[in-house]
């Protein structure tokens, strides 16, 4: 299995412009740009490489957590996670220092003892958290 997305970026690094698009179509020459990723905080300038990296770790992270938890026999009515990604500026310019995945899960029948060894099980589990592992993971799980 090979997934692939594409960049094309016209211009210098701060002023110029670039776009994203991958195969499945939900980035369609997105637009990214040194203001999108450094200066606008809303995200209404375009996207931006650690928005994307966030978006897949929430995502892989929560199937993740949800094999986990399908294969110790609970159903979770709903897995909500949030990932924020952390850059500071560093050595030649800028490095990703932490990744925190917040989660908040409906998960009937399941003591927290369990849910969280799951969660960590799965946090530790998922390809992108592997992918990732040069850079610290927290993991805030809560269970309602």
């Amino acid at each position: 299995m090979i997934r692939r997305s594409s960049a094309v970026w016209n211009g210098s690094g701060k002023e110029g412009k670039g776009t994203l698009t991958s195969t499945s179509g939900v980035l369609s020459s997105t637009p990214y740009s040194f203001a999108a990723r450094f200066e606008s905080e809303d995200g209404k300038a375009g996207t931006n490489p650690e928005e994307l990296i966030a978006a897949a770790h929430a995502g892989c992270f929560t199937m993740a957590l949800s094999f986990q938890l399908s294969g110790a026999g609970f159903v979770p009515e709903e897995l909500k996670t949030e990932a924020a990604v952390r850059v500071d500026p560093s050595e030649g310019g800028f490095s990703i220092t932490a990744i925190t995945l917040k989660l908040e899960a409906k998960v009937p029948g399941i003591s927290e003892e369990q849910f969280q060894e799951l969660a960590n099980a799965a946090k530790a589990g998922c390809p992108v958290s592997k992918a990732l592992s040069s850079v610290p993971i927290t993991l805030e799980a809560t269970l309602g």
